[in-house]
């Protein structure tokens, strides 16, 4: 039989109660824990320790007593006093502004009321009821009157508080006065979003996969999962988060100070949540939001507005599942339908032919579009693709716009299959079949080839001439100013300042830019040739093999062959573009012109790493950031290996982070990347 428990012991248990509490909240809502995580696990630890001791000291509010009981056989259904609702979307400032027009109409006033803004985690709504300060239930949305009760997958959850308690907070002597009542006896009905963050997702599904178990599709997916779980030691393992966002009682006029109340009593609520004065104030707050969006710790998407006033969002009504006073204003999806109204080819700079979707115009990532690429004819055998076809559009990042997946149940029988073309759509010269996937056009005069080529010629990658866009390259082809790329380096002044739309300060700027480029690092001027298979990374590979483009241009097929990262097929494609005539000649123009800086291997800090960027980042462009880490030793890929060292992932990243995910390549941010360098 257990001896008594002494008063010490007793006090000891009340007071890491209460320290453990403390430390919570600092932990969950002020985001600033005063202690480190190691000395609140140590206090837990202690807590467990004499409760393990002495059971009859343990209580349902307990820290311990998050996991707790045995896997449940089902979860029971529970009515929600207050209806949950949906809300209604919309997707542009048009659309929120005519939401803002039908609720002054039905207010019958000028202006518009004060609005309250909120981010929209992307996660599954829950409500919790407690009764005179201690979690009671807790229960999903389900159909809005009848949902799921998951008391026992909440309880599991760090930021929900099993035991209410009053932290100082901005809040009125009256709100105060009533919270305090319903804690002490009463009941208090909380509304929030269980979420997961992204790293918490990330590591999960690597679990997944290392089990050999189906990975989750996004942290919505996982979170619901996790709060279905019949065993709470599952969903607690799985580390879901909760934010708080609404009150579903009468305690304050102000959504705004309901936000503050859910803090006052321990909860996380949306740290840019905010007051608009007037309407079009949420599109400053949406745009910086939008802009730091990929930096969330976890998915949002969208923002909550609302009638700030709780008297006239009543006063509002409810149309049908939505109410009429608050609206989702969702972001621009990443991914979005369309159709498919054409496939066109398009000839690249070396030839190679590119089916191109046209498609009905849509919007995806902020961005309008209307064309996709489909890289090759098997691609398209892949997807199975028919003009006419309703397709999934997906845009990442700056990357150009890609045909995720057709949606065959769609079709109307009108379809069109797609063959590509056995000539040229340009010159009319037949094309030839590369590795069993490519089509080129072989005719090295093709207009196309040549025009494609400058635009390449000038661009980042290569020359970098600022100014010099593809709008100015075909007025000055067009004009026959220039046949080629040296040609560029021939003009003058005169020669801009006389055409439509040239003034002579456009004209001098041009032409300074042109001068400024006469002197080029060797593997830059590699990439600018437009050799067929020769990208950033074989063209600083052959500039670190042989130094000069004298020797390049006379080294043979085995040789070339014989350097580490260049095959077969490249060895033939550059050996091939230094024995034609037609580049001879050119290449002894442009070196008469242009000036090659004498090569030095890089010997720096980033010596022997491999780095792939993706997304874009606000510091310095891509290209830069490539320039920048070759001048310190390190290597650029455009894809993700097991060789690769380092990730550099930017806003909006592509495929190229989850595929470092999924081999466990170190992934970084801007951040880090900058101090690297």
């Amino acid at each position: 039989m257990a001896g008594k428990v002494s008063n010490e012991i007793k006090e000891r248990v009340l007071k890491l109660k209460k320290a453990i509490s403390k430390y919570r909240y600092q932990y969950h809502v002020l985001n600033n824990l005063e202690i480190s995580e190691e000395a609140l696990d140590s206090l837990k630890h202690e807590l467990k320790k004499l409760e393990d001791a002495h059971p009859e000291l343990i209580t349902p509010d307990s820290p311990t007593q998050r996991v707790a009981g045995e896997p449940l056989k089902g979860f029971k259904k529970v009515a929600h006093k207050v209806r949950m609702l949906s809300l209604e979307d919309v997707f542009s400032e048009e659309e929120f502004l005519e939401w803002v027009e039908r609720i002054k109409k039905v207010l019958g006033v000028a202006s518009s009321p004060e609005l309250f803004a909120e981010q929209k985690f992307d996660g599954l709504a829950v409500s919790l009821i407690y009764k005179d300060g201690f979690l009671e239930r807790a229960a999903t949305r389900g159909n809005g009157q009848i949902g799921e009760d998951v008391t026992s997958n909440v309880r599991t959850i760090e930021a929900v508080p099993l035991l209410l308690e009053f932290h100082d907070g901005k809040i009125s002597a009256k709100a105060k006065k009533e919270i305090l009542a319903l804690i002490k006896k009463g009941e208090i009905e909380v509304r929030g979003e269980v979420i997961i963050n992204k790293k918490s997702f990330e590591k999960i599904n690597r679990l997944q996969e290392k089990r050999g178990e189906q990975v989750y599709a996004n942290p919505r997916n996982l979170a619901a999962g996790s709060l279905r779980q019949l065993d709470p030691k599952i969903t607690a393992e799985r580390k879901l988060d909760f934010h708080a966002w609404d009150i579903a009682s009468d305690i304050s006029r102000l959504h705004s100070e309901e936000h503050d109340i859910l803090r006052a009593l321990g909860f996380k609520t949306d740290p840019e949540a905010k007051i608009l004065k007037k309407p079009r104030d949420l599109f400053r707050l949406k745009d910086k939001i939008e802009k730091e969006r990929e930096k969330l710790a976890y998915d949002i998407d969208g923002l909550v507005v609302q009638s700030n006033d709780n008297e006239i969002f009543r006063r509002l009504g409810v149309v049908g599942k939505a109410p009429r006073g608050s609206i989702a204003y969702k972001y621009s999806p990443k991914e979005a339908t369309t159709k498919v109204n054409d496939i066109q080819v398009q000839v690249g700079r070396t030839g190679v032919l590119t089916p191109i979707a046209f498609l009905e115009p849509v919007e995806v990532g902020g961005v309008t579009i209307s064309r996709a690429t489909l890289h090759n004819q098997d691609e398209i055998k892949r997807l199975g693709l028919k003009i006419g076809d309703t397709v999934i559009v997906g845009r990442a990042g700056d990357v150009i716009p890609d045909v995720i997946k057709v949606l065959p149940e769609l079709r109307t029988g009108g379809e069109k299959e797609f063959h590509m073309p056995e000539k040229c759509p340009v010159c009319g010269k037949v094309v030839k079949k590369i590795n069993n996937v490519g089509v080129y056009c072989v005719n090295t005069k093709c207009p196309a080839r040549n025009r494609e080529w400058l635009y390449h010629f000038v661009g980042r990658s290569a020359f970098d001439i600022v100014g010099l866009g593809p709008k100015i390259i075909d007025v000055l082809l067009d004009q026959n100013l220039i046949q080629d790329a040296a040609d560029i380096f021939d003009l003058k002044e005169g020669d801009i300042s006389v055409l439509e739309r040239f003034g002579e300060r456009s004209a001098e700027n041009i032409i300074r830019s042109i001068k400024s480029k006469n002197k080029m690092t060797l593997s830059r001027f590699i990439v600018a040739l437009g050799i067929l298979h020769v990208g950033d990374e074989t063209a600083r590979d052959l500039a670190d093999h042989f130094g000069t483009i004298e020797k390049i241009s006379k080294a043979s097929s085995e040789e070339l062959n014989r350097i580490e990262n260049i095959g077969d097929v490249v060895a033939r494609s550059v050996f091939g573009w230094f024995r034609d005539a037609y580049n001879k000649n050119f290449l002894d123009k442009l070196l008469k012109r242009v000036a090659i800086e004498k090569y030095h291997v890089p010997a720096g800090k980033l010596k022997g790493l491999a780095f792939v960027l993706t997304g874009s980042m606000e510091s310095l462009s891509r290209e830069e950031a490539k320039a920048r880490i070759r001048q310190l030793g390190g290597e650029t890929s455009e894809s993700v290996s097991k060789e690769t060292d380092y990730v550099v992932v930017g806003a909006e990243p592509g495929s190229k982070a989850n595929k470092a995910k999924k081999l466990g390549v170190k992934i970084i941010d801007e951040k880090e990347f900058l101090k690297m360098i």
